[in-house]
């Protein structure tokens, strides 16, 4: 499992791919926090925080780790080289656990250097450091499960199709809904006494929670729950392949 990891790990950054989707977050986020003017712009805002990144970031992801993802099966399968991946000494789910987990360090990858937007808010800070430290890093958590959220349904979205661009289009719908279609639905306030059950539901309410420097068990394990049924039915997929 940690081999083919690796194997995944080196293909990402062997190929342009990898680069582009780093660069297109920093390049994107870094705009709108610097030099859009607009209410995410840290220096127009006047306050020594970085809640634009933690609202422009998720957005974001929804079309990136889609674009991470969509290669994880569906290249195997049109290339051929899916038979000769399955007839080695692991199960099905560690080779799903192996690509899911490269795609997560991509993701990783990419986050990490916006701490240097952080320690720039940090010296900016008036004082300096005035700063809500607990709030950033449940941020940043809350950015971690989200991507990884995003990248379990990509890599089972990739096991439906050996086409990339559709596996990259069912990501980004599935992962669209998950994220703002409950949230969606709650605004329109027709279920009445449910409606706060519908919106816990949705992502959106518990990346919410987290980003508020409080890391609830409850958000956890709706994370780790959601994770674990996109691998599971990315798991059902594959064992149904006829090939």
């Amino acid at each position: 499992m940690f081999a083919l990891y690796l194997k995944e790990i080196r293909s990402f950054l062997s190929s342009i791919t990898g680069y582009v989707v780093i660069l297109v977050f920093l390049f994107t986020t870094g705009l709108f926090l610097w030099f859009f003017p607009t209410e995410f712009n840290v220096l127009d805002y006047g306050y020594a925080n970085l809640d634009g990144l933690f609202i422009v970031a998720p957005i974001v992801f929804l079309f990136l780790v889609p674009a991470i993802t969509m290669r994880s099966f569906s290249e195997e399968k049109k290339s051929g080289t899916i038979e000769l991946l399955y007839t080695r000494p692991i199960s099905d789910m560690q080779i799903i656990l192996a690509k899911f987990l490269a795609s997560v360090s991509l993701i990783i990858f990419s986050i990490l250097p916006t701490l240097v937007y952080f320690f720039t808010v940090y010296q900016l800070g008036y004082p300096q450091g005035n700063i809500d430290t607990g709030s950033i890093w449940g941020s940043y958590i809350g950015l971690l499960f989200l991507g990884a959220t995003f990248a379990s349904i990509g890599v089972f979205a990739s096991s439906l199709s050996d086409n990339q661009v559709v596996s990259f289009i069912f990501a980004i719908i599935i992962s669209a809904f998950l994220y703002l279609g409950f949230e969606f639905i709650y605004s329109l306030d027709l279920f009445g006494n449910i409606d706060l059950f519908i919106k816990s539901v949705g992502i959106s309410a518990h990346y919410s929670s987290i980003s508020r420097g409080v890391i609830d068990t409850r958000d956890v394990i709706y994370f780790l729950s959601v994770i674990t049924l996109f691998l599971y039915l990315t798991n059902f997929s594959l064992s149904k392949r006829s090939w």
